[in-house]
């Protein structure tokens, strides 16, 4: 057998660069091998060091992260997240990004973002059972912006529904920033027994490696290196790089994979997502500190003449690679055979601590594992650090326009708008356990057959993170600790989708590094650590980089679903209570933008105590029993959060509206009603309960007001300024239909 790795010639610079390496790490490469590499040791060297794989300029930033906590099963490092939930059980989830697919084929891009993201779920031995999404998409007005939501939307939908995984929220944003290059964030949760959790570590010497689910074809070659760089206008010519999915057979992958982990024939399983067989096969060993041998001829292809290169690169979906228990190879097979799906035993673990790559009688890589991974190069890239901008003047944030025009326009605008023509593209019932669907702070599944509820929240807020990227950071982890704390779950832990430019900026390294900060702090503060995510560099078309935005999922845990709450007002005559201190800040605000024009000025301060003391008491009234209606308050303010509780029991058939009363002298109105101030919550109850919460409130340093009543069938405001809750909710409603039909 021929063991002549070495090219006839080596890659000239213009082949070097087309692989996304620089001459440094080429030469690294060189050094590493001692020689120069065959075509195929430099794609997969190319792959495994490119930003998308190595995070070599995140990994020494993400390690300030805290990642432990008493519930913590497994933090980062493995296909996703595992916290204990008790019982036994463990919820095991993670979001992932698939942003230049999406932008290229808005479709396939999305499905296959969903269909990633399941497997990575389903890999550790659980059962998917909510799947959630972030999405930021250009100026409406932008001609690509119509077909790229649409596109995405059916996408998403398409592949979640077929796999019977409802979707229960989200969220759908739009800005100028995102023009040439949108955000899809997929998320999924699953369930399993704790017991039974599966990991990707291969270091069994000698048992055979095992290739199931799909065969392998030409499409997503260099999709991981294509995410690790930014657009331009030639980048529609990608289109080759964009894997294409099939959520039917994913459904077989699935079950498949399910009925044999309820045995003990599965010792280490990695899915195929991002460069293919080579990042699975690769890690697998890497963490098992072995080597394996792979012969290509016997992975299952779809495609004639397929070379080594195409096999090892392509990112082709729905496929899995396991080890195997020796002896259970057969009752393996018959396993994904009787699911009509491919199993070849492709090759077996070594001890020789490198990749050798077979096919006929010819040796066609032979490579060291650790290089591939623990010897990425890893970056220290320069950064800029941002400092906090000065508050804009008083007068510059006033406006002349009625308080119930701005509230008009601020629901019907691209952000506030309702998001039903979305999120009912998606199956959110399937499986009969969704409690809260698309629309409220969080979406909550129940625990299938038990009491109790997983309530599950995406956000960030971009324009704070722009502004200050510290603050922004520390927000969008309070935001989704707040959305939890507003259903009655305890927040348990969060994963992460970081997207942002070119690291090699320092500008945009800078808005990385300060988020990071600012999340740090934020899941100390909260005892809410990092348990999975994904770094998403390069988001930028010629040069022009999208808002920061570090999106965050969060997921919490309710005991008992019967004590949780909603964001609909259940009963007219209740007062109307706000928890925690109005200032009315309107820098960096919806307000601002979308009334006033301007994006500048600082977020609205994070303080965490305050967030952690609030938020703890709105949970215990829940826990208690004592409300069930409490909304955060978020973009747009007051009077929006109002607008919201009054519009979703609108929607569940109670006309119940509000009356508000004006703010206390000395406060602009503005402020006061579209402030986007922290750590606030909206409650009802009736008079008796609500005294004593205020005094309760007192008596734990909790700032309590009354600020209305509920009932009737406007929204007024001081007695006087009114506006119908129809009125209201057409103008909520119509906008993104319109926008979508036209």
């Amino acid at each position: 057998m021929s063991t002549g790795t070495p090219p006839e010639t080596a890659p000239d610079a213009e082949t070097i660069a087309a692989h996304g390496l620089n001459e440094e790490e080429y030469a690294l490469i060189e050094k590493r091998l001692g020689r120069a590499p065959n075509m195929t040791e430099l794609g997969i060297f190319s792959v495994m060091w490119s930003e998308h794989c190595s995070y070599k300029s995140s990994r020494i930033w993400l390690k300030k992260l805290p990642t432990e906590a008493a519930w913590v099963i497994c933090g980062p490092g493995e296909n996703a997240g595992v916290i204990d939930i008790g019982d036994g059980q463990a919820a095991i989830f993670k979001m992932e990004s698939h942003n230049h697919p999406s932008y290229i084929e808005p479709y396939q891009g999305a499905a296959t973002g969903v269909g990633g993201i399941m497997r990575d779920i389903f890999t550790m031995g659980a059962r998917p059972i909510a799947n959630m999404n972030a999405l930021r998409f250009g100026d409406p007005a932008h001609p690509k912006t119509r077909h790229l939501v649409s596109g995405v939307v059916a996408g998403i939908g398409g592949y979640g529904n077929c796999m019977g995984i409802p979707t229960i929220g989200g969220e759908c944003n739009f800005h100028s920033a995102y023009d040439g290059n949108i955000l899809v964030n997929a998320m999924t949760v699953g369930l399993a027994d704790k017991e039974r959790i599966f990991y990707s570590a291969a270091a069994d010497v000698g048992h055979p490696v095992v290739y199931v689910g799909s065969k392998t074809g030409r499409d997503g070659i260099h999709g991981a290196t294509m995410a690790s760089a930014e657009f331009d206008e030639d980048s529609a010519d990608k289109r080759p790089t964009v894997q294409v999915g099939d959520p039917f057979t994913e459904k077989l992958v699935l079950e498949a994979c399910l009925e044999l982990m309820a045995t003990d024939a599965i010792l280490a399983i990695q899915d195929m997502g991002a460069a293919g067989l080579t990042c699975s096969s690769v890690e697998m060993v890497s963490k098992g500190g072995t080597g394996l041998e792979l012969d290509l001829d016997r992975v299952p292809t779809r495609e004639v003449g397929m070379t080594p290169y195409e096999i090892m690169l392509s990112e082709s979906q729905e496929r899995m690679l396991m080890v195997l228990e020796p002896g259970s190879e057969d009752s393996a097979r018959k396993v994904f055979e009787k699911w009509q799906l491919d199993f070849a035993i492709v090759g077996r673990i070594t001890d020789t601590g490198r990749m050798v790559l077979k096919s006929g009688n010819t040796i066609v890589g032979d490579l060291p594992v650790g290089p591939l991974v623990d010897d990425a190069p890893i970056y220290e890239r320069p950064y800029t650090e941002h400092a906090l901008p000065a508050p804009l003047p008083t007068a510059e944030l006033a406006s002349a326009e009625a308080p119930m025009e701005v509230l008009r326009k601020l629901m019907a605008s691209p952000d506030l708008c309702a998001k039903r023509w979305v999120w009912e593209q998606y199956d959110h019932m399937v499986m009969a356990d969704t409690i809260v669907r698309p629309g409220g702070d969080a979406g909550v599944v129940r625990v299938h057959g038990s009491q109790k509820g997983l309530a599950i929240s995406t956000d960030c807020t971009p324009r704070y993170c722009a502004a200050h990227p510290e603050t922004g950071g520390a927000q969008a982890v309070a935001e989704t600790w707040r959305n939890l704390t507003a259903v009655g779950a305890t927040p348990l832990a969060i994963t992460d989708c970081l997207n942002f430019g070119n690291p090699e900026r320092p500008e945009v390294m800078g808005q990385f590094v300060g988020c990071i900060k600012g999340m740090a702090e934020a899941c100390r503060a909260l005892d809410y650590p990092v348990v999975s995510g994904n770094v998403s560099f390069y988001n930028e078309t010629n040069g022009v980089g999208i808002l920061p935005t570090p999106a965050i999922g969060g997921v919490g845990m309710i005991a008992d679903i019967d004590r949780m709450a909603r964001i609909a007002f259940a009963n007219a005559g209740e007062q109307i209570l706000v928890i925690g201190e109005t200032r009315g800040h309107l820098d960096a605000s919806i307000f601002a933008r979308e009334i006033l024009g301007r994006e500048d000025g600082p977020p609205p301060p994070v303080d965490l105590a305050s967030e952690r003391r609030n938020g703890d008491f709105v949970r215990a009234l829940i826990e208690a029993g004592r409300i069930t209606t409490c909304h955060d308050i978020s973009d747009g303010g007051l009077l929006v959060a109002v607008a919201e509780m009054c519009l979703a029991a609108l929607a569940d058939g109670r006309e119940i509206g509000a009356a508000i009363d004006l703010p206390d002298a000395g406060m602009p109105v503005h402020g006061w009603l579209f402030g986007e101030d922290q750590a606030r919550y909206i409650i009802s109850a009736d008079a008796v309960s609500a005294k004593t919460i205020i005094e309760d409130g007192g008596k734990a340093n909790i700032p309590i007001k009354v600020i209305g009543l509920s009932g009737g069938a406007t929204l007024t405001l001081g007695g006087t300024d009114a506006i119908s809750l129809r009125e209201l909710q057409r103008a909520h409603e119509d906008w993104l239909p319109k926008y979508m039909e036209a």
